[in-house]
């Protein structure tokens, strides 16, 4: 590959998946997230495998975003991973303030990440933002806002490829993932959760970090994808 590569998210879960997939393929490397202090330990893990840059950026603040893609220069593809733990009640006790607090997250976040980095994208580069299972397997009930949320980024590439053109703009759609995320969603009942998916998964298990990561190294690869929603979830729309 090497180009360089932002991955938003970095410090953990998917994202530092993706930076140790991106490393490997000789990209220099630039993670950005809001805890300094997870960013400094994913740099520690990552930099025997290349050269690693840190930012430090909270996504749902514009001034915060607009400073760091001024400190990073021109870059080739950016990748976002960044999210929060979904609202997940039943729509009679939806609780305004924590969707507000989630779309700024995971929908608004995304947006200014893509004002501020067309900015600095090499001509040709990419972007790749992340959605998910619930929009195509909504947990019922609980699951209306995640999934409208995460339904959304496949028209937002949509739009945005054409309009970003030739650079492009792709979505990566994992399932079931064993991130930190889930331990925060579920806490110790998560083997349970894993044990009973795993065995209606196709591919019989829960997916790893690592298991994502090829998804996005192919959106940053392959010139002539652009628009699309990449799904790597096992088999999980499926079931």
């Amino acid at each position: 590959m090497g180009a360089k590569v932002v991955v938003v998210g970095g410090s953990s879960g998917i994202g530092l998946g993706v930076a140790k997939a991106a490393l490997g393929r000789g990209a220099h490397l630039v993670i950005v997230g809001r805890s300094q202090d997870k960013l400094l330990q994913a740099q520690r893990t990552l930099a025997a495998d290349g050269h690693v840059e840190t930012v430090t950026a909270d996504m749902t603040r514009e001034a915060e975003i607009s400073a760091a893609f001024a400190g990073i220069g021109s870059f080739d593809h950016l990748v976002s991973t960044a999210g929060a733990p979904p609202p997940g009640g039943p729509i009679a006790d939806t609780d305004t303030d924590e969707i507000r607090r989630f779309v700024d997250n995971k929908l608004i976040g995304a947006v200014l990440l893509a004002k501020h980095a067309t900015r600095r994208i090499k001509r040709g580069g990419s972007m790749t933002f992340t959605s998910g299972i619930n929009k195509d397997k909504p947990p019922v009930p609980g699951g209306a806002v995640v999934s409208a949320i995460a339904g959304s980024f496949s028209y937002f590439a949509r739009a945005l490829s054409l309009e970003l053109a030739p650079s492009r703009v792709n979505i990566v759609s994992p399932g079931w993932v064993d991130t930190p995320m889930f331990d925060e969603l579920v806490g110790d009942a998560k083997a349970v959760y894993f044990d009973a998916m795993a065995a209606q998964l196709p591919i019989g298990r829960i997916a790893t970090s690592a298991d994502i990561a090829p998804a996005y190294i192919h959106a940053m690869e392959s010139d002539f994808t652009t628009g699309e929603t990449l799904h790597i979830d096992g088999g999980q729309r499926l079931i």
